[in-house]
């Protein structure tokens, strides 16, 4: 058996292709985040991953909808989303796969145009 806390991770992320982690993939990211009300994250793609969250509690504004405890968002590669949490919120997200460096900045750019530049670690 093994340990290890939450709050030893990075962002809530425990599972994925970094460190740290307690399971390392390439198949899969897995995180629990915890916000308070009004934390946001900028618009920002994946090109490569599927991002899948569940809201687990609270109130939550994702692709310019309200979402709510038990709903499901799944988000494919090129789709752009923000977040804000309305409420106090918990969420579960997987990606897949884990792709290192596969979080942009703004909407997927038109084909032909100079691409966006990877945010930060990718989480």
């Amino acid at each position: 058996m093994k340990h290890a806390l939450l709050s030893d991770m990075v962002k809530g992320w425990f599972v994925g292709d970094f460190d740290p982690a307690v399971l390392h993939s390439k198949e899969c990211e897995v995180a629990v985040k915890h916000y308070k009300a009004g934390d946001h994250e900028g618009l920002h793609h994946h090109r490569i991953a599927t991002e899948i969250t569940l809201i687990v509690s609270g109130e939550v504004e994702m692709m310019g909808r309200r979402w709510h405890a038990g709903d499901i968002i799944t988000v494919e590669p090129g789709e752009a989303t923000d977040f804000r949490a309305i409420t106090d919120a918990v969420n579960v997200v997987v990606k897949l796969p884990s792709a290192a460096g596969d979080k942009y900045e703004g909407p997927m750019p038109a084909a032909g145009l100079e691409p966006a530049r990877p945010k930060g670690n990718g989480f």
